[in-house]
């Protein structure tokens, strides 16, 4: 072979490594994005880069694969959510007491499907997103009103919102839907 033949080869062989990995970088994008929805875009911005949020995504994907996550079962599912409507009653005295028993009421469920919650809200909220980005924001938001509502009373209508945001994950959690108080059920 000639050295202009090896010069040709070694050029090709280099563009199909290149290109091979570029398409291994958009699969691998592609496919954190379809775990991890807006938990993805969430974690770009927070991180400054793609690569050092998928890098964080990727471990977080990882370290869940360690936990014995389950499904609920019926009797456990249907326990929940009548734990759940009882929250819900409680809003219409004490609303302040309700969205404090929704958060108590999602960390339960999340212990009986496996995933640790002794540790902070991140954390949490972190390991939620491997199966449960959908929702993560819901949950983001409902712990955040319950912070403000600690440092200074908010609104019952914030109060509210808040029950409606942990609801959303605690359905998902247990895979059942849970009437809103007053929802005529079907």
């Amino acid at each position: 072979m000639t050295t202009t033949a090896w010069v040709i080869l070694i050029v090709a062989l280099a563009i199909v490594i290149i290109a091979g990995l570029m398409m291994a970088r958009t699969r691998r994008t592609k496919n954190l994005r379809a775990q991890f929805g807006p938990e993805y875009d969430h974690m770009v911005e927070e991180k400054g880069s793609a690569l050092r949020a998928e890098r964080e995504l990727e471990n977080r994907a990882k370290r869940v694969e360690k936990f014995k996550i389950r499904r609920l079962t019926l009797e456990e599912c249907n326990s929940f959510v009548a734990q759940w409507r009882a929250t819900q009653e409680h809003f219409v005295d004490d609303p302040r007491r309700a969205v404090a028993e929704a958060d108590q009421l999602v960390q339960q469920a999340m212990r009986a499907r496996g995933y640790p919650v002794a540790m902070n809200f991140e954390e949490r909220a972190a390991d939620l997103s491997v199966d449960h980005a959908r929702v993560l924001d819901n949950y983001r938001t409902a712990h955040d009103i319950a912070i403000m509502d600690t440092r200074s009373p908010v609104s019952t209508e914030d109060l509210r919102k808040a029950m409606k945001h942990y609801r959303a994950l605690f359905e998902d959690l247990v895979d059942q839907h849970v009437a809103e108080y007053g929802e005529v059920r079907r």
